[in-house]
């Protein structure tokens, strides 16, 4: 994860985690999130219909957006995760995860990047 507040969560993927990622999933207004704060080598798939009423019962009839997933969350087994928002977001560009004074055009830092000094 990225980033999440009230109003969006931002989940992250890239090969290498450590200096930068390439692409986000952001979903606008996460109205139901059920995962663990951190995760990796995720596989997506359809939610199943029991997971849809599982999210329908917390929020009502109005799911735009309902993504269900496998993850890694460094126990024995994978976990189940399940996130419902009102939107979803690809984002593809590079986020740099350390600070740089020569970060090219078209990149970005990741929200916890500062310049030093700051």
């Amino acid at each position: 994860m990225v980033a999440w507040s009230a109003g969006q969560l931002r989940l992250a993927a890239g090969h290498d985690l450590t200096y930068q990622h390439g692409l986000e999933l952001v979903f606008d207004d996460p109205v139901f999130v059920s995962c663990p704060t951190s995760f990796h080598d995720p596989t997506f798939r359809a939610p199943t219909p029991d997971e849809i009423q599982k999210a329908g019962r917390h929020l009502g009839e109005h799911l735009p957006v309902v993504v269900a997933f496998e993850a890694d969350a460094g126990g024995r087994e994978p976990v189940s995760c399940l996130i419902a928002a009102e939107r979803l977001d690809i984002v593809r560009e590079t986020v740099l995860r350390y600070w740089r004074e020569d970060a090219a055009p078209g990149q970005r830092f990741a929200p916890w990047v500062r310049s030093p000094g700051r």
